[in-house]
């Protein structure tokens, strides 16, 4: 993609460089690569002009750099990450219309505005059923009993819902997925000695699937094959420390049966 540099007043270098690091701010707080994150700022400063700006992004920071006749670098700290994919769908949308010069500076960085201030798009309540119902075909997808559907779709509800409400009462959030996944073991057991499960070791992999960090898993090999060898080595410890939390609660469960 090619564009021309552009005579602009100073605060117009200012908004694309704001616009910019909005746009990646949204996508590497809502579960999008590291390198679609740089690709994504470098694209939109190319397309109102700015053909020579750079950025470098980590899980935990983005810098942004315009070399034009107004130098300007930025620096956002990023610490809160979630899932949320379609607001990364959404600033994909605003990009390509950025790049096929539908958007004034002033608009998009409007648009990215509301995109930010958006609320996740499912309500907690839905995602904690539906984590419930997908531990249950997690079960029977991994050759467990029918008998134990409810058991499964039960604890896995339970630990899905715990850690949503441990991570808006708790900061650390290895803390709440390993008391979630306490939780969801101490259930497990609870309802194989009162009858009401069978098998004890489906029930419990049946239901902490949905605690599983398989995007972050997913995002840390991409960035690692597209050469961003800090992002996906980074991620890959955040992945591998939930991981390790999720067995450690397990574990700990275990040991009292």
């Amino acid at each position: 993609m090619t564009s021309t540099v552009m005579e602009q007043p100073l605060n117009s270098y200012h908004l694309i460089a704001q616009t910019c690091l909005l746009a990646g701010k949204i996508i590497l707080q809502n579960g999008g690569e590291t390198y679609r994150v740089e690709d994504t700022m470098v694209r939109i400063a190319a397309s109102y002009g700015i053909a020579d700006a750079q950025s470098y992004v980590t899980p935990t920071g983005i810098l942004f750099a315009m070399d034009a006749s107004v130098p300007t670098t930025r620096l956002i700290r990023i610490s809160e990450r979630s899932i949320n994919l379609r607001k990364v769908s959404l600033v994909n949308d605003i990009s390509r219309r950025i790049s096929g010069g539908q958007l004034e500076v002033s608009e998009a960085h409007r648009l990215l505005t509301e995109i930010d201030e958006l609320p996740f798009a499912y309500p907690a309540l839905l995602q904690v059923l539906v984590a419930a119902l997908a531990s249950g075909c997690f079960l029977i997808m991994f050759g467990g009993q029918w008998h134990d559907f409810m058991a499964a779709v039960l604890a896995g509800g339970l630990g899905f819902g715990s850690v949503v409400l441990l991570h808006r009462l708790v900061p650390a959030k290895l803390f709440a997925e390993f008391a979630a996944s306490l939780l969801l073991g101490g259930v497990t057991i609870l309802l194989v000695k009162s009858g009401l499960a069978l098998d004890l070791d489906t029930v419990i992999i049946a239901s902490v699937m949905p605690l599983v960090p398989g995007l972050h898993i997913t995002n840390a090999v991409r960035d690692l094959m597209a050469g961003h060898l800090v992002s996906g080595l980074s991620k890959g410890v955040e992945a591998f420390l939930t991981a390790f939390a999720i067995g450690a609660g397990i574990a700990a469960a275990l040991s009292f049966y």
